[in-house]
């Protein structure tokens, strides 16, 4: 099991001088203690996630702090963007960070978001999966044409990556979607958010038998799953930290609020909602969440949970850190993640010694 560290900020909204400070140390933070990665999504024109526009430009600063840890987009909205512009701002990334990036790719879901675009929403899984295959042959040397000034141009993008294979991640909720990552060989990065431990070990399996399919290891495709993160030594301090935080959060995008609901969801006018109508659903948002859809407790909670993610075929956690905790504290969590993923070193280094035992004794 490894672990990630995730940012998806509803701090887009304030005038807080010093908003990217979780993300600064917690990168540094990650890197000392040797993580898989830093995850940075792309979002617009919302403050939910709205600290973040543009990954490529967050990667770029992390670079420059860290050393080892790859920089992770979660995700490149594919369809928003142009694939030569990816192709030249991630390859400017690999080379800051000497071949450090792993690029997740999302279709996008907000229609807002489409204003950049309006033309490709109808279309934009067809798109995203199109453009993909565009940017890896311009990640590998290879030109395309285009239409210049002058008539049509075959085009190069430049600085040349350091990584001469740029490392694929699909976000992923659907049937459809896991299959079709594994038909290209791409890993995983999904949420428990909408999804129960059955429904993910089931997709989890299609995206195996996927990759096996289409000639691909099914061995080597790994799945990430981003959750929400705050672990301390009772329960009932780490609740009531988490509590009012993890509520804004929510209140920033009312749709997550309204899925929490479950069937009541077809029930409710947010026009109509008054002051403690939205109160009493933010609630009961929050408690369907905190009982396990989150990663929040104690460290023994905590490490259950992520031995049940992992015989669902989990490989990795994206602790999702920065949803409106107080910085220290978040800190302090993160001391107690880190004692958490040494005991799963451990227990991996234990596994080898075994299979590498047995393998003497055949």
């Amino acid at each position: 099991m490894k672990f990630s560290l995730f940012y998806f900020s509803g701090d887009g909204s304030t005038t807080n001088n010093n908003k990217y400070r979780l993300l600064i140390e917690g990168a540094k933070f990650a890197d000392h203690h040797d993580f898989a990665g830093i995850w940075i999504p792309e979002r617009h024109f919302d403050a939910f996630g709205g600290l973040y526009p543009n990954p490529a430009v967050a990667g770029a600063a992390i670079a420059m702090v860290t050393k080892r840890i790859q920089i992770r987009s979660g995700s490149v909205v594919m369809p928003l963007q142009d694939p030569l512009r990816v192709a030249e701002e991630w390859s400017m990334v690999d080379n800051l960070s000497q071949g450090r990036v792993s690029l997740s790719f999302a279709p996008g879901w907000h229609p807002n978001d489409f204003v950049l675009y309006p033309d490709k929403y109808a279309h934009k899984k067809e798109i995203m999966w199109r453009d993909i295959q565009v940017v890896q042959q311009l990640w590998q040397g290879n030109a395309i044409i285009r239409r210049g000034g002058n008539g049509n141009v075959n085009i190069h993008t430049f600085p040349k990556p350091i990584q001469s294979r740029l490392p694929i991640w699909i976000t992923s909720l659907s049937d459809e979607t896991f299959i079709a990552a594994g038909r290209i060989g791409a890993n995983i990065l999904t949420s428990p958010l909408y999804q129960s431990l059955d429904e993910i070990l089931n997709k989890v399996s299609l995206y195996r038998r996927s990759l096996a399919q289409h000639g691909h290891d099914p061995q080597q495709g790994k799945v990430a799953l981003m959750i929400h993160t705050f672990i301390g030594s009772d329960i009932d301090v780490v609740k009531a930290k988490v509590k009012q935080p993890f509520k804004n959060y929510l209140k920033t995008h009312f749709d997550l609020v309204v899925k929490s609901a479950g069937d009541l969801r077809f029930s409710i006018d947010p026009q109509t909602l008054t002051p403690q109508d939205l109160d009493d659903l933010l609630e009961f948002s929050f408690e369907s969440y905190f009982n396990g859809k989150v990663l929040m407790g104690t460290p023994e909670y905590c490490r259950k949970m992520i031995d049940n993610l992992q015989q669902a075929g989990v490989d990795e956690i994206a602790a999702l850190i920065d949803f409106g905790v107080e910085f220290d504290a978040v800190m302090e969590s993160l001391q107690t993640l880190q004692d958490i993923k040494r005991h799963y070193v451990a227990k991996g280094a234990e596994v080898q010694r075994e299979l590498q035992i047995t393998r003497v004794c055949e």
